[in-house]
Order: C-alpha cells, then structure tokens, then sequence
C-alpha cells in the first residue's frame, strides 16, 4: 500500500468523502424513502428514472427482436412489484456478471380483504401484519394508507391517504395507563395481538341515512365520492398500513436518518443509483429489487421464483447466446453482493451482540458472512476465497468496511434471498448498511455508512 493510501486510511469514513456530495447524495435517499413506502411505488419510481435515463424494457426488445450493445440499460418487472436491471457489459455475458440484490419489501401491516366495520359507532380496518414485527411500536403512531385497489372492469385505482399535510391519518388505539395493570403484566408479545391491530378510520354517521352502521356507510360513501370503489372492492385490493410522514434528519448533529422501511430500502437506493452511475462496465451489471423477503421470499414476486432465471434466459436470447447450458454457465460465473442490512450495535442493548464481531455506525458497509440462526441454520456462508477477493476490491477503491454477525450466537439470528442466489452456484455473500431499531416502524442509519455502501457496490461492479 502507498503512503498516500496509507494516509488516507487516518481519515474517519467521514472525512474521506466531500460532505457536500455525501449530503447531497443522502437528500436524495431521503426522498426516496418518503416518496416509496410500498414494493409497487419503489417499482413505479425507479421504473420512471429508467426510462428518462433512456433504459429499455427487455419485454419489448424481446418481442421485437431489438438488440442490445455495451452500455445499454434494460430492465423487466415482474407483477409491478420486483424489478431487475441489467447494464450490459463489454464481456460476454456468458463469462458471469456481477449482481447487486436488495428487496423493497419492509415489515407493515396490511389490510384483510374484508377490512372494514363497525364497533360501537367507530369505524374501523382489520388488519393483518407482515414480517417480522414487535406489535406494540405500531399502537398510537399515525399511520397511511397506501396501494391499489383493482377493480372487475380491469381498472386499478392507486390508494395514499396520510401522506399529503392536508390528508388525514389513521391509528392504532392503546388501553390508557390507568386501566392497563393486565396488560402490563403480560409479556411484551402478549401485550398487543395481531388481531388487535384494528386501525380506527372514522366516527362521524352518514346523514340522513337509515343505515344501522352508519359511520361504516359514511366511510363507503367517501369512499365511493374519492375513489369509485365499493366494499367488494377490497376483496381485490392490497393496501399497506405504514408509518405516516416523511424521513428526516436524526440527531443535533443531522448524521443519521429516521425513516420507515430502510430495511431493506437503504441498500435497494445505493444498489440502485450504482447501476445507473457505472456506465461502462466491463461485465453485465445487474441490479435486483425483489418482493417478499419479508416473509420467505415466497411467491411469484419473491426470489424464491423463477423470475429472475427466467429474465436472464430472456436477455441471453435478445443477445443471441441463449442455451441452457449457456444459462447455467452464466449464472454459475456470476458474483453477488446480496445487499441487505446488518443489525448495529446498540448501547442501550449491549447483551446481544458480541463486540468483536458487530456492527457499528460510522464504520462502513458490513460483510456478513453468514447469517441464519444458532448454528447457521438457513444461512450462505460464504466462500473464504470470495471474501479474499472482496476484501482486494475494496481495499483498492479505499472503501471503509467491516464485518458482523446478527447478535450473539444464541440470541437469535435472521436471514436474507443470499442462500437463495447460491442454489444457483454464485458466489453470494451479504454486504449492506448497519440499521438500528431494525423492523422498527421508525429505523435509523449513519449517513456516512448510507454513502460508502453506495460507493461499495459501485466498486464492486467494476472490479475485473
């Protein structure tokens, strides 16, 4: 190593990049993450800078037998609800790529398909919770709805309430301090069920109605007014109760952000933004946002699917070097960054972590080689001569990194599509942003790490 770099290596992971940029890149994420709280607006907004940045949708290129030179961005969605990007690369596309995969999925409750009633002159939504949630956060927060609702005629009507100044919110009712001795004397996973998470959505009646629930009829009647639907409706519909708000800066010093979802949004952005700022890379370039790694990474959406397979074989097609055999090749050649997050370190929770192998603030984008639980059940655990070349990419582009595992080795663990990407034979290890307050409806992350994860994946798409 020079002594240039050997100089640089001082600097804090803060001083090494020029803060008006590392601001204005973090704005920028901010943004997104305000605007994007469901899979499908992640899937609508990318999908629209794709297309200002002059990307082609690999669906049409295939049906019109379009062809494809270095440099060219295509994408493909499946079910407007998981997108993959390609940014072809001077190789062949047959030697392997390099694969950056992130979900935009993020715990949330969703609304049952028959939400909605009436109790007691309120009007209220059932709802019923997605991934892994602690139940009592989501008690006395305001709340937005948000989704489509798809109708017989084929019509599909987008849904936000709560997010506009001007809207309403909605919420989750908790039992005074007063009356709660029971309640508090239950475990914390007790203390709220899944099935008392009834968001509460009106109380005025419909005039001049002789309906018996007249708040519910009034509730339809706006409703019906804002956006033609009728209660059968919902039967049809998936709509997402989330936090209501935007991200903001978090702490005097502004050096984090507080915003819903950045689990796993946080590294989807940085993953995102790598693929359309690397132009001319020398392998294909991929980047994909998947669905439902929440809760398996099951359905037609998630990476459990044969959506992303099925795409390669469909560009390998439009490129003229489609074979099975081909397919296998390419996948097999290919290295993935499964971009996901890491737990960080918490000094209010210091228990759960082994301090010689977690993740802390300010340090960097964290490698996990292995996640799962206890004894690595369901996890990757990748390849120590993958790590080795890794740890060569990163060290030239003077990236700052580090290393973790999720808590102590009995406390728990997690998992992420990792283990899915290495059925295919890639060499597949996680590599993302340290979050506190994880799953959280309000999670927090370093500015500093936010940036240098984005520069991270840049460097790995470039790496030979």
């Amino acid at each position: 190593m020079s002594k240039q770099n050997e100089a640089a290596k001082e600097l804090t992971i803060w001083e090494k990049s020029d803060p008006q940029i590392l601001e204005a890149f973090c704005a920028d994420y901010r943004t997104f993450i305000s605007e994007n709280k469901t899979e499908r607006e992640c899937v609508a907004g990318m999908t629209k800078v794709l297309k200002e940045q002059g990307a082609k949708d690999l669906n049409d290129l295939a049906a019109d037998g379009g062809t494809l030179q270095p440099g060219d961005l295509v994408y493909a969605d499946m079910m407007k609800k998981a997108l993959l990007i390609f940014r072809i690369g001077e190789k062949p596309v047959t030697e392997g790529m390099r694969f950056l995969g992130a979900h935009i999925d993020s715990p949330r409750m969703d609304l049952k398909q028959n939400p909605l009633y009436e109790n007691t002159d309120l009007a209220l939504f059932e709802t019923h919770y997605y991934g892994g949630i602690k139940k009592y956060q989501w008690v006395t927060l305001p709340l937005a709805l948000h989704g489509v609702i798809a109708k017989k005629n084929g019509e599909v009507v987008n849904v936000c309430i709560g997010e506009d100044p001007a809207d309403p919110v909605f919420g989750v009712s908790d039992l005074l301090i007063h009356l709660a001795a029971k309640q508090m004397g239950k475990k914390v996973s007790e203390a709220v069920t899944g099935e008392n998470l009834n968001v509460l959505v009106g109380s005025r009646p419909l005039p001049d109605t002789k309906e018996k629930e007249a708040v519910k009829a009034n509730i339809l009647a706006l409703l019906a007014e804002k956006y033609g639907i009728e209660e059968a409706d919902f039967v049809s519909a998936e709509i997402e109760v989330v936090p209501a708000g935007p991200a903001r800066d978090y702490g005097l010093d502004r050096s984090m952000i507080m915003g819903y979802g950045q689990d796993d949004r946080v590294c989807a952005y940085p993953s995102f933004r790598a693929i359309l700022d690397e132009t001319a890379p020398l392998y294909t370039s991929v980047c994909l946002l998947t669905d439902k790694e929440e809760i398996g990474s099951v359905g037609a959406t998630g990476m459990q699917s044969r959506f992303y397979e099925n795409t390669v074989a469909e560009l390998m097609n439009v490129l003229g070097c489609y074979s099975e055999l081909n397919l296998r090749r390419t996948l097999s050649r290919t290295k993935v960054l499964s971009s996901d997050v890491s737990a960080a370190f918490d000094p209010n929770y210091p228990d759960v972590m082994e301090k010689n192998n977690a993740a802390y603030f300010g340090r960097g984008p964290v490698f996990n080689k292995y996640t799962g639980s206890r004894g690595k059940s369901g996890s990757n655990d990748a390849n120590a001569e993958y790590i080795a070349w890794l740890r060569a990419c990163m060290d030239d582009a003077d990236i700052r990194y580090q290393t973790s595992e999720l808590g102590k080795v009995d406390e728990g663990g997690g998992g992420t599509i990792a283990y899915i990407l290495a059925n295919l034979g890639m060499e597949v290890i996680d590599f993302g942003v340290a979050v506190l307050n994880m799953h959280a409806p309000w999670e927090i992350t370093s500015k500093a790490d936010i940036y240098e994860t984005y520069l991270a994946y840049r460097a790995f798409l470039i790496r030979q």
